[in-house]
């Protein structure tokens, strides 16, 4: 990948995944125009002889090496070669942790990729993910028994945008639709119900949603589906299903966005949660 007269080329070298380095180098590479630049990305180097073999490829094709090393023996090394090898580089996290060690009197940890180590957290998060995922719409129905919580609402009351939302928060979500002429499904009542949520929406919410649906899906606006009469009987129904089952909160996301309603629906969790502990 050797650099012509018009591009530059920039090697980032990272003890962990690089998302750090490449974020903060395509910040300052917007500050520049008619630059042609060519990034590459070399991540986990956790030996002397990785960062020899790349500082050598960055000397021959006139790279800037940008890095985000934590431990200081190699910090050093790369700088050495640096010097050697006559090759530009950046240190962008060592010269911050040492300068916050000294403001906050406690000497770093000096530990490897601690932002992006796959711990609990980023495990659970991946996982939920992919629960709400197999678990939208109704499918996998055997996995409401795992879910934090199982969302139920009529078509377009945001079930799929509050399961991925909440999703991404970490919580295990799935959402089942509800129709007047079809049974709810038995598993949905065979888990603990202060585990499910009711959506509700308001009729004039709930027709401009749909109707945007079918302008999406390139269908009649006149389809049945969107009938104002026919979604006040669905709401109707679903109200009068709603009150045979006292135990699930209904929350009403007319006009609200994904992030306010999902932040009610995990105080409503949190509270059942403290009152059961």
């Amino acid at each position: 990948m050797a650099e012509t007269d018009s591009t530059r080329t920039i090697f980032i070298l990272a003890d962990g995944t690089g998302e750090t380095a490449e974020k903060v180098s395509q910040a300052a590479l917007t500050q520049f125009r008619g630059i042609e630049v060519q990034t590459e990305t070399f991540t986990r180097v956790r030996s002397k002889f990785e960062i020899r073999e790349i500082m050598e490829r960055a000397a021959k094709e006139h790279a800037f090496v940008v890095y985000t090393v934590i431990d200081p023996e190699h910090r050093e090394f790369i700088q050495s070669t640096a010097l050697e090898l006559q090759v530009e580089v950046s240190d962008l996290i060592g010269g911050l942790v040492l300068k916050l060690g000294h403001v906050f009197g406690v000497p770093p940890l000096f530990a490897t990729g601690i932002k992006h180590q796959l711990d609990e957290e980023y495990f659970r998060r991946i996982e939920a993910v992919e629960f709400a995922v197999k678990s939208d719409d109704g499918q996998s129905l055997q996995n409401l028994k795992r879910a934090d919580m199982v969302l139920v609402g009529l078509s377009r009351t945001s079930k799929t945008p509050l399961s991925m939302y909440l999703a991404h928060k970490g919580f295990k979500v799935a959402n089942v639709p509800l129709v007047p002429e079809i049974p709810a499904p038995k598993e949905m009542f065979e888990l603990d119900q202060e585990r499910v949520y009711a959506l509700i929406i308001d009729l004039n919410s709930l027709v401009r949603v749909r109707h945007q649906r079918l302008r999406q899906l390139g269908l009649p606006p006149d389809a049945e589906y969107a009938a104002r009469e026919n979604i006040a009987r669905e709401l109707r129904w679903c109200r009068e299903f709603y009150a045979r089952h006292p135990t699930w909160p209904v929350v009403d996301t007319s006009g609200r966005a994904v992030e306010e309603t999902a932040a009610e629906l995990i105080r409503i969790m949190k509270e059942r949660e403290a009152r059961r502990s």
